[in-house]
């Protein structure tokens, strides 16, 4: 029977709870699942699915020193020209630099013990999330045991420097590459040979319904934003609070919900201050899924103001609840979100659009209502989990190839 071994630089992660959706949804089908993890999980565990997938998880970094050698003294014996070849692929699959060569060594260690690790759990093939490192260590652990090697690429970082350096080669040595939209498949085939393209199949992250909370009424009283992003540079945060500023002119009770947590957040609280709307705006912190729901679910409206994204998941969350959405239409939005149809869409870093559309929301209960509701059925159509790993379970089980 084929056990398909999945991959992460961090797993179980609070960022990645759609990864642990996914296994879970493959499982239901019947596919048997092992998980491995890069880096040990950082956080303590958020719920109880979360502890399980920590305690069924094996992890490459943390382990004694004699771990990895023992693994590399029996790779050397039981497969020596692989060992060796595995190797060079290390040596020459990386950015330039002398830097990137010592980074390249140490992802070969961690791929010899990865592979033993695979070998004892009796994985047949492997997948890895995201083309960043981790997914090179996977991407060396199946040359070594010739083992069938998969992807999924997400966003645009994938692309950037130095992933984006690494990337074609990856899609060439990969059996299939999963890209999460029609946006991330694109920009694969702009580094990829033609010849590859055929590889590069469209399977959505999805959203479970059966866990999202109660969906909640708009009540009377001051309009809720929420914004749910890691608070970093490229999520717009200082432009979302020059739009808030400018649309209090006009709504002046309405009220910003932040959850997250990033290298931003001293910044942005700082400027909240700055801009005289600190009363206004409630920094949540990293909350769990369970905690990150509900708080969309108490909100009125799902703003996102992003400069790059893939598709992102918190987006068909809120509107799987119901909830009108404004976004930027960048990378993958767009294939979900349709201005005016049940969303609005707004340039990215053009800040008196984005006000715009908050206030034309804040204003406008029944446009409210009409985008939300038919956000809800947009999801229901393409990006509830069953739906979305059907492409995945037709892959794994070579139907489309």
């Amino acid at each position: 029977m084929t056990r398909i071994a999945y991959l992460a630089s961090q797993y179980p992660a609070p960022s990645h709870t759609f990864i642990r959706r996914e296994i879970a949804a493959l499982r239901q089908a019947g596919l048997d699942i092992a998980t491995f993890s890069i880096r040990p999980a950082g956080a303590q565990p958020a719920c109880e699915m979360e502890r399980a997938a920590r305690d069924e998880t094996q992890a490459v970094l943390g382990r004694s020193p004699f771990a990895y050698l023992a693994a590399l003294g029996a790779a050397m014996v039981s497969r020596p020209l692989r060992t060796a070849d595995t190797f060079r692929l290390a040596r020459r699959h990386r950015a330039p630099g002398l830097r990137a060569l010592v980074w390249a060594v140490f992802h070969f260690v961690e791929a010899v013990l990865l592979a033993r690790l695979l070998r004892r759990a009796g994985a047949t093939r492997l997948h890895s999330h995201f083309a960043n490192s981790g997914a090179t260590v996977g991407l060396l652990a199946a040359n070594l045991l010739d083992m069938p090697w998969s992807l999924t690429l997400h966003g645009v970082s994938e692309t950037d420097y130095p992933a984006g350096l690494l990337l074609a080669e990856k899609v060439a040595r990969a059996e299939f590459v999963a890209c999460a939209s029609w946006f991330m498949r694109a920009q694969a085939m702009r580094v990829a040979a033609p010849r590859d393209w055929r590889k590069l199949q469209i399977v959505r992250c999805g959203v479970d319904i059966a866990a999202m909370p109660a969906v909640q009424a708009r009540a009377d009283g001051p309009v809720k934003f929420v914004c749910a992003g890691r608070l970093s540079r490229e999520k717009g945060h200082r432009g979302l609070f020059e739009a808030f500023m400018a649309m209090r002119k006009q709504v002046p009770d309405a009220r910003l919900d932040l959850v997250g947590d990033g290298p931003l957040r001293a910044e942005l609280g700082a400027l909240a201050s700055e801009l005289g709307i600190d009363e206004a705006v409630r920094f949540h912190g990293p909350l769990s899924e369970a905690g990150t729901l509900a708080v969309i679910a108490s909100a009125d409206i799902l703003v996102l103001p992003s400069f790059m994204e893939g598709l992102p998941l918190v987006i068909m969350e809120a509107m799987a609840l119901g909830k009108p959405v404004i976004s930027s239409g960048v990378a993958g939005i767009p294939e979900l979100v349709r201005d005016t149809v049940n969303g609005l869409l707004v340039p990215p870093s053009h800040w008196h659009a984005l006000a715009e559309a908050m206030v034309a929301l804040a204003s406008d209960r029944d446009i409210c209502d009409r985008l939300g509701a038919v956000g809800r059925a947009a999801v229901m159509e393409e990006f509830t989990i069953d739906r979305a790993v059907r492409p995945l379970i037709a892959l794994f089980s070579h139907e489309n190839r």
